[in-house]
């Protein structure tokens, strides 16, 4: 037999593995496209099964989920009494993808537990929550061993297609009352199945961002600062998230609705307010504004909660609170410098603001 020269036969080796590699990646791209094809049928009959419709003429995605948890789609129906519904696919990711490279697994859990968080909020208390702080209807939840889908009300059928990156004063307010309401409506409840402690910073859910925080000083506050603000004895429900850009608007920005409500749970209302100006103002505007916007919050407050007919001492309840409004800033400044260091909002207000109340302890 006719020996083959070793450098053809090292060819011919490295051919054939080339076409062992081709053959093995056309095989995945082929199961791949279709576990996909399957998972778009199953979504499929699942928002058809949840709204009666006949069909999903088109699909459009909304936003991507952070750290590459799913998506949010919006589903156009044919032969449905509803338009158009929001899918939220909610999908466990191989791998974490966090734009500031916080991917252990106390991150991963954090994040499964914030979505079955949110599916108990929609099933158990949305439904709650009148005009006066709007939230989606929750039409279907399914759960799956690789996720969570989670059909809910369009908003932007609703009336509040508006979203903003900068707001007018008529928006500012809305989104006030909205969480004058919100917490007026969960006031002095227990969140069962919610978060015990809402808020996507709290201290006992974000070991690794307190590890990394450089300041000794926060740091060795940080405790304390969530002991004050689980102190108070004016609980309610928080959103958790309560930033600009989980409102939508209505056209002419008077009214507004909120999503987003995988921390939701329990804690000192202040959480929100300090959070949602936070996302709206530069530094100036947070110092030269505070007074008026905690005075008009605290207006719609009270207005809310006489209407809720609950007994509560307004007047304790807003001392209280006016108290710990920098407490609870400061809280999540403690948050932001373990989790972004030179983050935008870690600005001359935040760090004045954590001197007075560091200095209080």
């Amino acid at each position: 037999m006719k020996q083959v020269p070793d450098s053809l036969a090292q060819t011919m080796i490295h051919s054939l593995h080339e076409k062992l590699s081709r053959s093995q990646t056309e095989l995945s791209r082929a199961v791949n496209v279709t576990d996909s094809d399957q998972l778009e049928a199953d979504m499929t009959a699942f928002v058809l099964r949840s709204t009666g419709g006949e069909g999903v003429s088109d699909t459009e995605i909304v936003q991507s989920l952070w750290s590459g948890y799913g998506q949010i789609v919006r589903c156009h129906l044919t032969g449905s009494a509803i338009p158009t519904v929001i899918l939220k696919h909610v999908r466990w990711p191989d791998e974490q993808a966090h734009k500031y490279g916080w991917t252990s697994d106390h991150s991963h859990q954090r994040k499964q537990t914030s979505y079955q968080v949110e599916t108990v909020w929609y099933q158990r208390y949305a439904k709650r929550c009148l005009d006066a702080c709007r939230v989606p209807n929750c039409l279907a939840v399914e759960h799956r061993p690789d996720g969570v889908l989670l059909l809910l009300e369009d908003l932007d059928c609703a009336g509040f297609a508006g979203r903003r990156h900068r707001v007018r004063d008529t928006e500012v307010d809305a989104c006030l009352t909205w969480l004058a309401n919100f917490h007026a409506t969960f006031m002095e409840e227990r969140p069962n199945g919610l978060w015990t402690v809402g808020t996507y910073w709290h201290l006992a859910t974000r070991p690794d961002e307190l590890h990394a925080l450089e300041d000794s000083r926060l740091k060795g506050a940080a405790a304390e600062l969530d002991r004050r603000l689980s102190d108070s004895p004016f609980q309610t429900f928080v959103h958790g998230d309560a930033k600009l850009a989980n409102f939508c608007f209505s056209t002419n920005g008077e009214t507004a609705a909120a999503v987003d409500f995988q921390y939701v749970g329990g804690g000192c209302g202040m959480k929100d307010v300090a959070y949602f100006i936070s996302s709206c103002f530069n530094e100036d505007e947070c110092a030269s504004r505070e007074a008026s916007l905690l005075d008009r919050y605290f207006e719609r407050l009270r207005d809310a909660l006489r209407l809720t007919g609950k007994d509560i001492n307004i007047r304790e309840l807003e001392a209280n609170w006016r108290e710990l409004y920098p407490v609870a800033w400061t809280d999540f400044f403690r948050f932001l410098q373990g989790w972004s260091p030179g983050h935008w909002k870690a600005h001359r207000y935040s760090k004045r603001l954590a001197e007075e109340v560091l200095n209080s302890l």
